[in-house]
């Protein structure tokens, strides 16, 4: 029988609606080089890594009558050819093609029948590059028993390391009778056990009526022609599409702005997000008056013992932070936001972003998976924006051989929340991956542009002069902002 769901992760996958699908996902541009890299060699990747992620080759099976909590067993009839999937741009293959095609594959839940994850590699990217988007559920990926394929598929050099694949078989199947027998039995010889079910049931409960109450409140709405109070620009009745926007800008310009005016890149980058989230408010002609803060939960590395031990041997922790949106000076928003996180470098708890990104085996597409589970616990708290910045490697990672060269988190979001931001700093750049609701933001690609001219804004206080335009996005004025046809 298979290790059974905890309470914790069977939450992820009772919460899960069409409007609010429970995957996160990475996109990564790879230039091929002489490497070969295609959709075989990634195929022939993920056979040989997979055996180092099993769960990977499970699905999840319930209990009849819902008397215990569900399982993880081998999926019998696993095909990884379902799996590890094939798609191209069309002609020129620009990144804002690649954005679309994104937003469309994380608009699609998973397959609840099969191993809760896909990998897509997309071919006819500009330049003769490849992408790899990745999507895992939230329940799969919890970072200490389960981390993320990427984890395992990502090398530090170029020489290819064929550890050939396993002998693996599934095991025996499982019947809805054997099912039962083992939950009953489980049961009564473990306490934990049942009070573990009781836990999932009761939270799949809570969330029932939440998710009625809230589908009643949008069909009043609807029928009344009024929106709800709880509305706001950033939040709102979700629909089942999602946008997906990127921003690319260079660590030094970060690491600049740090070094003039103190703090950290963490705290830069949330300035910059802070200044992007009022520039855009104010290009929709939005009153600040009434939202002079928004409040945001970061997940924060916690734990530094045996962190070079174990591949994900950090704990992340939720920390919650007022952007102070309605403040005019970008100075001030900065020292602001830094303020906030002083009482978390006080306690000693803190793990200094070197030696995360330095964990052997590091792939920030874990850590991200971490955080959003996190994030996504605190709806509770009143949170409006999740934000997950997880420092990665600063010298090139390869996959088969060919060299990743851009990698954006894709940020799965929580109910009633437009917007969810990830970034990743790797080799030198810093990559934006922003997430918004199809029709609540329709203007996501201006808010992109914000993202970017907060950070110039910043840059300017930091006697840098006017910074170069960075080939992601293109420095004009948010009303009218200027697309990249180049996705290097």
């Amino acid at each position: 029988m298979g290790e059974r769901l905890r309470a914790r992760d069977l939450a992820f996958l009772t919460a899960e609606t069409p409007v609010n699908p429970r995957h996160n996902a990475t996109v990564e541009v790879f230039d091929t080089g002489k490497s070969g890299f295609d959709h075989e060699t990634l195929t022939r990747l993920i056979g040989d890594r997979i055996a180092f992620v099993p769960r990977y080759r499970q699905c999840v099976r319930w209990v009849p009558g819902h008397v215990a909590n569900p399982v993880w067993v081998d999926d019998p009839h696993f095909d990884l050819a379902y799996h590890v999937r094939r798609s191209a741009l069309p002609h020129p293959g620009s990144l804002e093609q690649l954005r679309e095609l994104v937003a469309r594959i994380v608009s699609r839940p998973l397959d609840r029948q099969r191993p809760l994850w896909e990998v897509y590699l997309i071919e006819g990217v500009a330049d003769g590059r490849v992408a790899v988007l990745t999507k895992a559920h939230q329940a799969l990926v919890d970072g200490a028993q389960v981390v993320d394929l990427a984890q395992v598929l990502l090398d530090r050099t170029p020489e290819r390391r064929d550890l050939g694949a396993d002998d693996w078989h599934p095991g025996r199947p499982v019947s809805s009778t054997g099912l039962l027998t083992e939950a009953v039995r489980d049961t009564v010889a473990s306490p934990l056990t049942a009070l573990d079910t009781a836990r999932g049931l009761a939270d799949a409960w809570r969330r029932g009526v939440e998710n009625a109450t809230h589908r009643l409140s949008s069909v009043a709405g609807a029928l009344t022609n009024r929106r709800s109070d709880q509305d706001t620009p950033i939040s709102g009745t979700l629909s089942q599409q999602r946008r997906f926007e990127t921003v690319r800008r260079s660590l030094a310009d970060h690491r600049a702005v740090r070094d003039a005016h103190g703090g950290t890149v963490n705290d830069v980058v949330l300035a910059t997000v802070t200044g992007g989230l009022r520039s855009w408010l104010m290009a929709r002609g939005e009153s600040l008056g009434g939202l002079r803060q928004v409040r945001a939960v970061v997940p924060v590395s916690v734990h530094d013992q045996e962190l070079e031990a174990t591949s994900v041997g950090s704990q992340i922790a939720p920390h919650f932070v007022n952007l102070p949106v309605g403040e005019p000076s970008p100075v001030v928003r900065l020292h602001q936001v830094s303020y906030s996180f002083k009482a978390h470098k006080e306690t000693g708890r803190a793990v200094a972003a070197n030696r995360i990104a330095g964990v052997a085996g590091f792939a920030p597409s874990t850590f991200h998976a971490i955080g959003s589970r996190v994030a996504a616990e605190q709806l509770r708290r009143g949170i409006q924006l999740s934000v997950t910045n997880v420092p990665g490697p600063q010298s090139p990672l390869y996959a088969a051989g060919a060299v990743m060269e851009q990698t954006y988190p894709v940020p799965p979001l929580l109910p009633r929340h437009a917007l969810a931001i990830g970034v990743t700093s790797y080799n030198g750049q810093v990559f934006y991956g922003v997430t918004a609701d199809r029709d609540l933001v329709p203007d996501a690609d201006t808010f992109a542009v914000c993202l970017s001219e907060a950070l110039d804004e910043l840059l300017d206080t930091a006697g840098e002069g006017r910074p170069k335009v960075p080939r992601g996005r293109s420095r004009k004025p948010a009303q009218s902002p200027a697309r990249s046809q180049e996705p290097r």
